[in-house]
Parts: structure tokens; C-alpha cells; sequence
């Protein structure tokens, strides 16, 4: 329960808090702490247990657990009370969900008076709330007994047990009527938390496997790029290799070029070598003639003249 007397105080013109419509209201809180107590509205988790135009007790299922609200409409100003902890000012989400459901209740109520009797109704206004108790006429359902409102907070206290232990919720089966629908609200809202948190399972398991395959193809890329780079070396050797087995190649060329030059001159050598050479046997003949002519004792005289 909120101790600061000051903290959730809001000057208020209106004379009754039947006259704080919705557009009044978002006016002077927070914008998202109004959205929240809208949708506290529409998934009806507000139960009204006493209210006339001063004063409002009431009850609300949270997302944590079931808060209890004082509203009072004292000496120009609005005082609310909540057992939550929200840090939301000037008034929290409950408090505003509880002033929405009350609007609610009593708009039909009042247009029903002023069709029927308009001038009765007010000044029977006051016998008809019962000393500050909504008949059941203005909700629509039957008023809530303490007993009720006990019996439930004691199935709440282990159904939060459970929740926060993940194990399922404790049987309500004795329960009926607003209290019921109270309990089903719950279940819903534990189906829900149980599906998100089964689906929150299989997307961190699809992001553990999506992160395993990245890993993977990351250590198969990291991989081919050594091999990339190894290839890249191996192909700057070749290329090396080649160019010194071009520069060879050119000193090749040149060498069977001079070569090829030196076979010409050796081909004209060898021409005038068998010239001489059959120069030199017509000598050896005339050598041979001579030979021959000493040995048969012709010497050979003077030519006549």
C-alpha cells in the first residue's frame, strides 16, 4: 500500500466521480499507464466491491498478482491508494482501470433514471446506492460477498506459487460466478505466458541452430580462404618458375642462334677442306708416279730442249 499521502493526491473539479468521463481522466495521467488500465478494462479484471460518488473500493487482477484500490473524491481532490508498487504517477494503471469500470456502471444507469423519472431519480439516488453499494442492476451481475473475495485470494496465493514454479494451476473447480470468471481470467492469462514462453523456447532453439550453421559456414569460409590464399602462393611460385624458365628459354634461342650461325661457317670450311683435299690427292698421285718411277730405275732426265 502506498504510504505517501501526497504522492497519488490530483486536484479535481468534478463534484462526483461519476462526472470523471474517460477524455477527463486520460488528461491528467500518464499516457501508457492509460492504455494499460483500458486494457485491464476490456479484459475485465476490474471488480468493483463498494462505490457511490465519493469514494470508490475496488479490486484488481494485475499481471502479478490481485491489487486492492481506495479512491476518494476529499476537498477538491482526487485521492487514490493502491497495494501495487508501479512507480506510475500521479496515479497507477489500477487505479485508472477502476475509474474507467466505475464510468462505465454508472452511464447506463443514470441514462435508464432520467428516461424513466427524471426528477426522482436524484433525489433517490442515495436509496438506491444503499448507504454507497452499487445495486447489482448498475453491473450487470450479482455483488460480491468478502467470503468470496477471501476464498479467491486464498486460491491466488498458491496459483502464484505455481506459476512461478512453472507447474500447473491448483484446482477451482468450487468456484462460480464473478469469482470464477476471475479464475478463467487467470487461466487465460497463464496459457498465454506458457505459449509465449514455448515459443520464446523454439526461437531460442531456431537461433542456437541458425548460430551453430553460421559457425559452421563461418569455419568453411575461414577454410576456403586459406586454401584461396595457399592457391594465391602457389600460383605467384608458378609464375615465378615460368618466368625464370622464359628467360632461359630466350637464352636458348640465342644460343641455337649462334649455333646456327657457327654450322654455316663450318659447312664453308668444309668446302675448301675437300677442295685442298682433292688438291692434295692429285699430289699424292704425282707423288705416287714418281714412286713408282725410281723404283724401275728410270730416272728421269733432262726435258729435251
Amino acid at each position: 500500500m502506498d504510504t505517501d499521502p501526497m504522492r497519488n493526491k490530483i486536484p479535481c473539479s468534478a463534484e462526483r466521480l461519476s462526472l470523471l468521463d474517460p477524455p477527463m481522466i486520460q488528461g491528467v495521467v500518464d499516457r501508457n499507464a492509460f492504455h494499460i488500465g483500458n486494457q485491464y478494462l476490456s479484459e475485465n479484471r476490474v471488480r468493483i466491491v463498494e462505490a457511490d460518488d465519493s469514494q470508490i473500493s475496488s479490486a484488481v487482477i494485475g499481471n502479478s498478482g490481485l491489487y486492492e484500490q481506495t479512491i476518494k473524491l476529499k476537498d477538491g481532490h482526487l485521492v487514490s491508494r493502491c497495494s501495487c508498487s508501479l512507480p506510475e504517477e500521479p496515479m497507477c494503471r489500477h487505479c485508472i482501470a477502476v475509474l474507467l469500470e466505475y464510468h462505465r456502471w454508472v452511464q447506463p444507469k443514470s441514462q435508464s433514471k432520467k428516461a424513466k423519472q427524471p426528477a426522482a431519480s436524484q433525489a433517490a439516488a442515495p436509496e438506491a446506492n444503499g448507504g454507497g453499494t452499487p445495486a447489482a442492476a448498475a453491473h450487470g451481475g450479482p455483488d460480491l460477498k468478502l467470503s468470496e473475495v477471501m476464498a479467491f485470494i486464498e486460491w491466488l496465493q498458491p496459483a502464484m506459487k505455481a506459476i512461478g514454479e512453472g507447474h500447473s494451476l491448483p484446482d477451482s473447480s468450487r468456484a462460480s460466478g464473478e469469482i470464477g470468471a476471475w479464475i478463467e481470467t487467470i487461466r487465460g492469462l497463464d496459457e498465454r505466458r506458457r505459449e509465449s514462453e514455448e515459443r520464446q523456447s523454439t526461437m531460442e532453439s531456431e537461433r542456437r541452430d541458425r548460430e551453430a550453421y553460421v559457425g559452421r559456414l563461418t569455419q568453411q569460409l575461414q577454410t576456403s580462404m586459406a586454401e584461396v590464399q595457399t592457391a594465391q602462393q602457389a600460383s605467384q611460385q608458378l609464375q615465378q618458375e615460368i618466368s625464370t624458365y622464359q628467360d632461359m628459354f630466350a637464352k636458348i634461342a640465342d644460343l641455337a642462334s649462334e649455333v646456327a650461325g657457327y654450322d654455316s661457317q663450318i659447312k664453308s670450311i668444309s668446302g675448301e677442306l675437300l677442295a685442298k683435299g682433292a688438291q692434295l690427292d692429285k699430289l699424292a698421285a704425282s707423288f705416287r708416279e714418281v714412286a713408282s718411277a725410281l723404283k724401275t730405275g728410270q730416272r728421269p732426265g733432262p726435258q729435251a730442249s
